[in-house]
């Protein structure tokens, strides 16, 4: 890497937290947003979830191709790109009055939004070589108070009388501060070009149990992404939740999923990343049950405390079991998080459109259930390897 200056590293690093800031507050707006937007337009939930489907395929997207994006033209056009993307997708969601064209609008939000998965983490592993873990983290956390404050500020500006529209055309204004700094600031450059053939990845990121290590991934962002989604709506119209509380309770869920996160890595290598993972998800399926089928409905949203770790972990369990072709092991779990975030809102929508949504965000539940076969298998798999 090139050397560059004490103040750019520290504008840099602040770039990079506030494009997770960013990240989280402008995926977690259509949430919230989701009732005034399906009664406006008059659609079903099988649309809504349609319509969300664009967003995650965007992201999978852009998750496969910003690596190579990155290596042949830098990281400073990843981050223009992906601001650029966000700028047009949340214009776009905010003024068009069709399914198909909101469809469009928030499938280029996921393509700035899977850019910047790679991105800032791409520049703080590059500036901080001792410490990146510590940074990765704390900009984690970013992204969780982003996450936790769209659902009150949405809920503060209902309380005003302002449209859903209007609430995301406020997201404009951190995005174009971020696109200046983007444009202005010096990026560091690697030292070599990394050269990629395309044939020898399936037999790089397939072997062994890796593909075990995507399911669970995929499973659990379907299940965190499809509550997220979803939770709002259905607190509203299954519960008869307020609008203001519905919106409090999803703060509440990112809300635990940020204090987790902060708490989490204290536990994680006492217990081992696999084993932290087992239990955190068994106390995830237990938690949303009481929550679905009980009157405990706060216990829905109390569950992100237990998702709050499986990510980050599962990316640490990945690179300490995989050291060879890392970057490309963890570009293929990345991707498998955005087709995990891509099925779930879409599952969710359609089963509820068929089954109501009642029975509908039973899903989640089922989501949670695949993700701790998967733990266990990969559980059993460690502990055999262990032994041999």
């Amino acid at each position: 890497m090139q050397k560059t200056s004490k103040l750019n590293i520290l504008l840099l690093t602040a770039l990079c937290f506030f494009a997770f800031f960013i990240f989280g507050l402008t995926d977690n707006l259509k949430g919230p947003t989701l009732p005034a937007m399906l009664a406006e337009l008059n659609i079903d939930y099988g649309a809504g979830g349609n319509i969300f489907f664009g967003e995650y395929l965007g992201f999978l997207i852009a998750t496969l191709i910003t690596g190579i994006l990155a290596d042949r033209f830098g990281l400073k056009i990843v981050m223009v790109i992906a601001s650029v993307f966000l700028a047009i997708g949340v214009s776009g969601y905010s003024s068009f009055q069709t399914a198909s064209l909101l469809a469009v609008s928030l499938f280029i939000i996921g393509l700035g939004l899977g850019a910047f998965e790679l991105g800032p983490n791409a520049i703080i592993v590059s500036l901080y070589h001792e410490q990146k873990g510590l940074y990765l983290n704390l900009m984690a956390v970013l992204h969780g108070l982003g996450s936790t404050l769209a659902p009150l500020f949405a809920s503060w500006l209902f309380g005003l009388g302002v449209l859903w529209r209007d609430i995301y055309r406020w997201d404009l204004l951190p995005i174009g501060i971020l696109l200046l700094f983007a444009l202005l600031l010096r990026f560091p450059k690697a030292e070599e070009k990394a050269s990629l053939d395309f044939r020898t990845v399936p037999k790089v990121a397939f072997k062994n149990h890796l593909p075990f290590f995507y399911g669970t991934m995929m499973f659990y962002v379907a299940a965190e992404i499809g509550l997220a989604s979803w939770l709002v709506a259905y607190l509203q119209d299954v519960r008869g939740v307020s609008v203001e509380a519905s919106n409090q309770a999803l703060a509440f869920f990112f809300g635990m999923l940020m204090l987790g996160r902060l708490l989490g890595g204290f536990v994680v290598h006492r217990l081992g990343y696999l084993r932290s993972i087992l239990i955190a998800v068994i106390f995830s399926v237990l938690s949303l049950a009481l929550g679905i089928f009980t009157g405990l409905h706060i216990l829905i949203p109390f569950t992100g405390f237990f998702f709050s770790i499986i990510f980050p972990t599962l990316t640490a369990a990945v690179s300490d079991v995989q050291h060879e072709n890392l970057n490309t092991i963890l570009g293929m779990l990345f991707a498998f998080s955005g087709l995990g975030g891509m099925i779930g809102p879409w599952v969710i929508a359609w089963s509820s459109n068929f089954l109501g949504l009642q029975t509908g965000f039973i899903t989640t539940l089922i989501l949670t259930l695949f993700t701790l076969l998967f733990v266990f298998i990969l559980n059993r798999r460690n502990a055999h390897g262990q032994n041999s």
